[in-house]
């Protein structure tokens, strides 16, 4: 006969991520599944529990180096598959070795945590860099982006410091979701629940071409080194660029 096997299951919020996982560490309980809600599907041998808690984690909270939850928030923006797993055992062995966990690369929790990290982080840096804005003609500041891992939070945090006197909206395409800012605070909200006007300035849109030109004009095409290009500038940016938008529809990339 088989046993059946519990699958633990949270709202989809790293809050409440974070209060299961020291639930589980602290009720010594080893999961085989944690799943978000939405996405849990029932099976004959698979019983689904999701614990009553009261959110008295600041004990464990204390006890985790701040260096392994910050790794950890990485992970769990990342579109890794089963990465609740990765971050509770990475956790778990982070009360253990504390702030020696980061040099414990044979672990496979912490080389897998510690890799995911990376890579969601050198994500959120090149789209720093390359997202482009559009004033409306409601006057606030709009851009969009398409990215493999969840990081509308840290461009939100970033740009809230680079234009704290503006107003502006960044929309994450591939989930649906965006961020205003109101000069003062952060609001997320799915696009759904948001009519936005996007007619662009006039001014705008001439400012766009006389760049489109100016672009063109100082390329050499003796030189042009497409692969060079984007090695800097991976194609799965450019749609989202405004000196490449005309480059990425006439390519196959789409």
């Amino acid at each position: 006969m088989m046993e059946t096997n519990f699958t633990y299951l949270y709202d989809g919020t790293w809050e409440n991520l974070i209060e299961l996982i020291f639930w589980l560490i602290k009720e010594k309980r080893k999961p085989l599944e944690i799943i978000e809600e939405e996405k849990y599907e029932p099976t004959l041998f698979n019983m689904p529990i999701k614990p009553i808690r009261n959110g008295n984690t600041k004990d464990m909270e204390k006890r985790m180096p701040r260096e392994s939850l910050r790794i950890a928030y990485y992970v769990f923006l990342s579109n890794k598959k089963n990465k609740e797993l990765i971050i509770y055992y990475f956790l778990l062995n982070s009360l253990k070795y504390q702030h020696q966990i980061i040099y414990m690369r044979n672990l496979k929790c912490v080389n897998e945590a510690l890799n995911i990290q990376k890579r969601v982080s050198r994500e959120a840096h090149k789209w720093k860099g390359f997202l482009r804005f559009k004033e409306t003609k409601n006057h606030f500041l709009y851009a969009e982006f398409n990215a493999d891992n969840n990081i509308l939070g840290i461009l939100a945090k970033h740009f809230q410091k680079r234009l704290p006197k503006e107003y502006w909206l960044i929309k994450d395409q591939t989930r649906d979701i965006l961020c205003i800012y109101d000069q003062k605070n952060l609001h997320f909200l799915e696009s759904k629940d948001l009519t936005i006007n996007l007619k662009i300035e006039k001014e705008e849109i001439e400012t766009e071409e006389l760049w489109k030109t100016f672009f063109q004009t100082i390329a050499i095409k003796e030189r042009l080194n497409r692969k060079c290009q984007q090695n800097f500038m991976p194609k799965k940016y450019w749609q989202n660029i405004l000196e490449m938008e005309d480059t990425y529809e006439k390519s196959d990339y789409r």
